[in-house]
């Protein structure tokens, strides 16, 4: 294990003002994004939006690294440059999603476990050879107001998080460990700080019975927020102080970066609340951004699936990766979402 290229690559996806675009959506998902903007989700369709996200002149400034589909990392532009070639070449570390999906955990009803073990070793090797810097794995933890998730199944997962991120960094891969606790549900953000405190918990007591070197990977977590459908929906100030207090507690200062999901959030509601954590003043890690739906869904709109929209979609790109990367500074405001 290089331990040194491992520090070096987690520190540069978020080093100053950058974070990580996620663009690894599988492709039921991003026919459902495609069929919200009436286009067929075909390959050459993917291939092609793809291209315009990755091809936004001027996004390396904020975006450290692009999660990618297996799919994609295959993929070329109209001139035969291969994605991550493309990335790298612009200074962004391409990495790739590397979990098959959540799966109903047996024996606990309504808890999930996520499935991908078998032959990961053999399929990083190949992504490592296709350009991949680094990888992702998610866990998906249920929620509710009293029972779920179960210790069990908080462990499960934990288990699972930590094989994966062991494997990684023994094929020098940088995992990025993601074990979203869900914001469905009503809710409150006392429960999610007390879930999310636990599930944090167990994932670093299993990284670290993995021997996972912490300084060589990134933690992707929810935020400490209410359920969307809680009659109460905190202020930005009051997610980042609960979140905040959480990640004190439970996260290792070794870890050189923290990209947070958006989960479900509104564009401008994920760049506020990460705006507001980094108001709070220097943290032992980066306190970033690994946005998918919260980066993307103004482009989708813009483009339509139309080549004259292609600028407008760039535009809208480059506009929620400045904004988001003010907001890594803690220099956003809700203003600037009016400027051209």
């Amino acid at each position: 294990m290089d331990t040194q290229k491992l520090s070096a690559v987690a520190s540069a996806i978020v080093s100053h003002a950058k974070g990580v675009l996620a663009a690894d959506e599988s492709s039921p998902t991003i026919k459902k994004r495609f069929d919200s903007i009436d286009v067929e989700s075909t390959e050459p369709t993917r291939r092609r939006y793809r291209e315009i996200l990755f091809t936004t002149e001027g996004i390396e400034q904020e975006i450290g690294g692009v999660i990618l589909f297996d799919e994609t990392i295959r993929q070329s532009t109209l001139d035969g440059v291969p994605f991550p070639k493309l990335l790298a070449e612009r200074g962004i570390v391409p990495g790739i999603k590397v979990d098959r999906g959540a799966r109903a955990l047996a024996c606990y009803p309504g808890e999930k476990v996520t499935e991908g073990l078998d032959g990961l070793r053999d399929r990083l090797v190949e992504y490592r050879e296709l350009g991949a810097g680094f990888a992702k794995w998610r866990a998906v933890i249920e929620i509710d107001e009293h029972d779920a998730p179960s210790p069990f199944g908080i462990r499960a997962n934990a288990h699972a998080l930590a094989r994966y991120a062991a494997l990684c960094q023994e094929e020098g891969l940088v995992p990025i460990v993601e074990p979203e606790v869900l914001m469905d549900g009503g809710h409150g953000i006392e429960r999610c700080e007390e879930v999310t405190s636990r599930v944090l918990e167990a994932v670093f007591s299993e990284l670290d019975a993995h021997r996972v070197l912490f300084e060589g990977m990134l933690l992707k977590p929810n935020m400490v927020i209410a359920g969307k459908q809680c009659f109460r929906q905190n202020s930005p100030e009051e997610v980042a102080e609960a979140t905040i207090r959480c990640l004190n507690r439970y996260v290792p200062a070794a870890v050189p970066g923290i990209v947070f999901l958006s989960g479900g959030q509104k564009a401008e509601e994920a760049t506020a609340n990460l705006n507001a954590m980094n108001k709070m003043g220097r943290r032992p890690w980066e306190v970033s951004f690994s946005y998918g739906r919260a980066l993307q869904a103004p482009v989708l709109a813009a483009w339509k699936g139309q080549e004259s929209n292609v600028a407008a979609a760039q535009q809208a790109l480059k506009k929620r990766a400045r904004l988001n990367g003010l907001a890594r500074e803690g220099k956003y405001s809700p203003a600037m979402e009016a400027e051209a």
